[in-house]
């Protein structure tokens, strides 16, 4: 356990230590570039815009999941635990209509409300993560302080690029820190409930969502100009997220 909790630390400190010794990374403006710009039924940028509503469903049915029933003390040891899962599922929910408003017209000033519920969403399953595998005290100090530090990253990012000097590196590690950590939490950590699969099924989703936004141009070409890359990523990630509402509806506490 101690030798788990040092190397999490440690990760965490010296990529912050390495980020902030990094130059200032501006945001690509070939970013907002994507490769299906069709539109239909009046509707610019359709399939990115449209392939987002997955995302509510997903929200949704998360926060359903996550509700209090009577008998359910199998699935939730502690009220927190609810907490934590109703927000993560809303910034699952909220990333829907945040993203499609970003990709009917791509722009910094757009993107900024694809990416602070994302924030949202990452830094509550994050601290969901740490309650159960490393500290419950832990979790629950850390949640508001990683809330804070998710959405202020967002707002940091934005104003600096309204000043012209765009800095992305501080987003850029409240994304991938969690992204790391949450495997190794899993590998090093015993865990509190049934159900891991699904958790792993949600990493293996957020990857191929990440492969399928790279190769965003590739991905359309070899489908023959049916569906981008970018397209396929959105319903891969729901389809990751969809995975933690399985793990919510059937972990079974452990003895």
């Amino acid at each position: 356990m101690k030798r788990g909790i040092g190397i999490l630390a440690g990760l965490g400190g010296v990529s912050l230590v390495g980020l902030f010794l990094a130059d200032p990374i501006a945001q690509d403006p070939g970013y907002h570039h994507f490769a299906d710009g069709r539109a239909l039924f009046g509707i610019a940028n359709f399939g990115d815009v449209m392939s987002n509503a997955p995302f509510v469903l997903v929200g949704v049915c998360g926060l359903w999941a996550a509700r209090t029933r009577p008998g359910d003390e199998a699935r939730f040891i502690l009220p927190v635990e609810r907490l934590m899962a109703a927000l993560a599922f809303l910034g699952i929910l909220l990333v829907g209509p945040g993203s499609a408003w970003y990709h009917l017209a791509p722009d910094n000033d757009t993107l900024l409300w694809d990416r602070l519920p994302m924030t949202v969403g990452f830094m509550s399953i994050f601290a969901m993560m740490i309650l159960e595998r490393v500290s419950v005290r832990a979790a629950v100090l850390l949640l508001p302080v990683l809330l804070v530090l998710g959405v202020a990253s967002v707002f940091y990012w934005h104003h600096t690029e309204t000043l012209g000097r765009g800095d992305l590196r501080l987003y850029a590690w409240v994304q991938f820190f969690p992204t790391l950590s949450i495997p190794l939490m899993l590998l090093m950590f015993p865990p509190r409930y049934s159900g891991q699969r699904y958790l792993w099924l949600m990493i293996a989703g957020y990857a191929l969502a990440k492969v399928l936004e790279h190769f965003d141009a590739s991905v359309f070409g070899l489908l023959g100009g049916g569906v981008s890359g970018h397209s396929l990523k959105h319903l891969a990630a729901a389809a990751g997220c969809w995975q933690l509402v399985l793990y919510l509806r059937h972990r079974r506490r452990l003895s």
